[in-house]
């Protein structure tokens, strides 16, 4: 009597598979790992460059004198040479994590401060996180021959861009922007941290902007339903300083 041949199967429990599956089963593992190292490198390609955003270590607790704006959202403004800049420099200010100055700055707008932190930076986008033994206070000695200059009025601008929240995107995160951050930025900006509007491009030097409602009051609740998309706005652009501030009506966004 002769016996059937029988087609190998595999045994889950087996120690290796029949000799005639191992070439099989070889070439869908490269496979599959080849499929899944494309991917990867797709998804990685995809994500954009979250640029030299950080927080300044290196720098350590860092102290400036200068003046506060309390609206739209807190500056400390500061004469040349405070940060060694040759020039007067705007940077926004917050509080240790999703917090933000507005409490510690409204007492003290238009009065020359003491303020002590850690500095964030974005290119020319710095931010201070106040705190630590100096905080925000009313300055031990005066700014001698320094007046923060009036606002220069830009005219009325369109931009194209997307809202990001100002701590985030100059580096306490990376990359701090995109639909990945939404959540954690519109936090931020619940807890009074300033939004900033990140342009496609940039405009007069500049390519982020403090933003601020049309009469230059802090944004309602209204703009977290616009963080992290790409958008057009329009509204009236000034300059105080170096610093953009871009005032905005919402009712003028559009997604893209």
């Amino acid at each position: 009597m002769v016996k059937k041949k029988l087609d190998p199967f595999f045994i889950g429990w087996a120690k290796k598979p029949p000799k005639v599956l191992q070439g099989f089963l070889f070439l869908i593992s490269a496979v599959l790992v080849g499929a899944a190292v494309g991917v990867a490198f797709g998804i990685g390609s995809s994500v954009p460059d979250p640029g030299d955003a950080r927080f300044a270590w290196g720098a350590g607790y860092q102290t400036f004198t200068g003046y506060v704006d309390a609206k739209p959202y807190p500056l400390l403004r500061l004469p040349a040479g405070e940060d060694g800049r040759d020039q007067p420099h705007a940077m926004l200010i917050s509080g240790i994590g999703k917090r933000g100055m507005q409490q510690l700055a409204g007492p003290l707008d238009g009065q020359v401060v003491d303020a002590g932190g850690i500095l964030l930076k974005r290119g020319d986008l710095d931010m201070l996180q106040v705190g630590g033994n100096v905080s925000l206070r009313a300055a031990e000695k005066p700014v001698p021959d320094f007046t923060p200059a009036p606002a220069e009025h830009l005219g009325k601008w369109r931009l194209t861009g997307e809202i990001c929240d100002g701590k985030c995107y100059t580096g306490a995160m990376r990359p701090g922007v995109g639909l990945a951050h939404k959540a954690c930025a519109n936090l931020c900006i619940i807890g009074g941290i300033p939004p900033v509007f990140v342009t496609t491009a940039p405009l007069m030097g500049s390519e982020f902007f403090l933003l601020a409602d049309e009469n230059g009051e802090p944004l309602t609740s209204e703009v977290q339903d616009w963080v992290a998309l790409l958008i057009s706005l329009e509204g009236e652009v000034e300059r105080r300083d170096d610093l953009m501030i871009f005032k905005v009506n919402l009712d003028s966004a559009k997604q893209l």
